[in-house]
């Protein structure tokens, strides 16, 4: 009988050990992503799936997060921004641009030209997020990254090779300035959100888009245009702005101890590593497109010259606009080239 009383004292004690192991091991606060790109995409892929990785482990387990790729939860892209904010999730990975006009400071970063290196650019876009935007444009989330992507390139299925090649293209644009930016070129712009250009390239919609190497696998661009242009010099024709952005409520209901993980975690570290993982992943999907062969062109110094002159009333119209708003656009611009300046080797 002492025997069984040991053995069973041995078993509830085992059983208590294994079910206080599995309490620890629960996660105190359990936040939602949501995003609208492909599981293997560069940004859920190297990015925000090491970057949860992180938060879990530096929070001990005491914070899940629960990744949502593709639009899984429902709505569409350009909704993201207004599911984070009305609590829907509890944080969202979006383009700015998708939501047209609403966040205006934040298209300096897209005019065209002024991206010079997407990591210092980047780097220069989250001091502006910091001290422009989180207590204005943003005030009603938490932005925890900002970034942009490599230069953009022009993907059609004709190709171009000087400025006139541009006229009438339907070349579908992220956001409205780079729309504007296409009209002025001559295309004809037609926005829309990533996942929908598979779609509406084989049925005609749009004979080409404007998106970064990098993001070409994930959408199997190259099998459906052959023709990529690429622009020279330092430099790039445009790019888009991202940020990874939380509920506001929900981020500032967190234990100080776990939001302070949180920001270790996120702001300019998370800011590098998007930026960074997003050029690297440009060049392998470069070299699909070369192994394929597809055409690929490269404007020269004289030709880009032409786009750039070709773009200004872009800038000029944008600046306009925002004195309207009662914004100074000249001095966002300043503001911008001097923070990528400061950042730049």
């Amino acid at each position: 009988m002492m025997v069984r009383r040991q053995i069973l004292r041995s078993i509830l004690v085992a059983t208590c050990m294994t079910m206080g192991a599995a309490a620890a091991q629960e996660p105190e606060v359990t936040l939602r992503l949501h995003q609208f790109l492909p599981p293997q995409a560069t940004l859920p892929r190297q990015v925000l799936r090491p970057w949860a990785e992180a938060v879990e482990q530096a929070s001990d387990g005491r914070i899940k997060i629960e990744h949502y790729d593709a639009m899984a939860l429902g709505g569409r892209p350009p909704e993201l921004i207004d599911q984070a904010r009305d609590g829907v999730v509890d944080m969202v990975m979006t383009v700015v641009g998708y939501t047209p006009g609403r966040f205006p400071k934040s298209e300096v970063f897209e005019l065209p030209f002024i991206m010079r290196g997407s990591v210092p650019t980047s780097q220069a876009y989250w001091d502006f997020v910091q001290s422009e935007l989180q207590d204005e444009e943003f005030r009603d989330l938490q932005i925890l990254g900002a970034w942009v992507h490599g230069p953009g390139v022009i993907h059609t299925a004709n190709g171009i090779t000087t400025l006139e090649d541009m006229a009438g293209v339907k070349l579908r644009g992220p956001t409205r300035v780079i729309n504007d930016l296409l009209q002025e070129l001559g295309a004809t712009p037609v926005g829309m959100p990533l996942p929908a250009v598979p779609e509406s390239l084989s049925k005609g919609v749009i004979d080409g888009t404007v998106i970064p190497w990098e993001v070409t696998p994930a959408v199997k661009l190259t099998e459906l245009v052959d023709h990529h242009t690429e622009f020279s010099g330092d430099e790039a024709l445009y790019t888009a702005t991202f940020v990874l952005a939380m509920n506001k409520a929900r981020y500032e209901s967190l234990p100080d101890d776990l939001r302070a993980i949180l920001d270790a975690e996120s702001g300019a570290r998370l800011t590098e590593l998007a930026a960074t993982e997003m050029l690297a992943g440009d060049a392998p999907a470069r070299a699909i497109a070369v192994n394929q062969g597809n055409t690929i062109v490269v404007l020269d110094e004289a030709e880009v010259a032409r786009w750039k002159a070709a773009s200004k009333p872009v800038i000029e119209r944008w600046i306009a606009e925002m004195e309207g708003r009662g914004i100074d656009g000249d001095a966002l611009i300043d503001k911008a080239n001097a923070l990528i300046e400061q950042h730049s080797p």
